[in-house]
C-alpha cells in the first residue's frame, strides 16, 4: 500500500487498511495513518458526547427558567440528546465516565447558551447546575 494512499483517497485508504488487516499482511499497513484515525475515532465520539450534552442542559435550562415558552419542539429535542447519549453510553460505557468528568464545563457553556437564547440574563441561571447527572440523563425528568 502506498503511504500516500491515506492524502490522495481516503476511502481507499480504509478500503485497503481493512483488508490488509483481515488478510494478516500488517507489515504492509500505514501504521502512523491508522494510529491517527484510531485516535481521532475518540476524540469524536467525546466531541459529540460534549455536544449532545450542552445542547441537553440547554433545553433543560429553558424548559425550567422560561416556562412559558415550553414547546413539544424543545421536548423533542431533550429526547432527543438524551437518547443520543444513551446510544453512545450503550455502544461505549467508558464514555459515561467522561461524561461526569465534563459535567461542570459542559454546564457552565449550556448555561451561558441558554441565556443567549433566551435573551435572560446570566444571572438567571445558576452558577451551579440544579441537575443532577442521573436527572440529565433520565428519559423522563423533566424540571419544574
Amino acid at each position: 500500500m502506498k503511504t500516500n494512499l491515506y492524502d490522495k483517497d481516503y476511502c481507499l485508504w480504509l478500503e485497503e487498511t481493512v483488508q490488509l488487516l483481515r488478510e494478516g499482511r500488517l507489515t504492509e499497513l500505514d501504521i502512523s495513518n491508522l494510529i491517527e484515525e484510531i485516535e481521532d475515532m475518540g476524540i469524536s465520539q467525546k466531541k459529540a458526547v460534549k455536544s449532545n450534552f450542552k445542547i441537553l442542559l440547554c433545553h433543560l435550562l429553558k424548559y425550567k427558567y422560561q416556562p412559558e415558552k415550553r414547546s413539544r419542539s424543545w421536548l423533542s429535542t431533550i429526547f432527543e440528546h438524551r437518547d443520543r447519549l444513551d446510544d453512545d453510553f450503550a455502544d461505549s460505557p467508558s464514555l459515561k465516565r467522561y461524561f461526569e468528568e465534563v459535567f461542570e464545563p459542559c454546564y457552565q457553556k449550556a448555561r451561558k447558551h441558554a441565556s443567549i437564547e433566551t435573551g435572560l440574563s446570566l444571572d438567571t441561571f445558576p452558577i451551579n447546575c440544579p441537575f443532577t447527572p442521573e436527572q440529565v440523563l433520565n428519559i423522563n425528568y423533566l424540571p419544574e
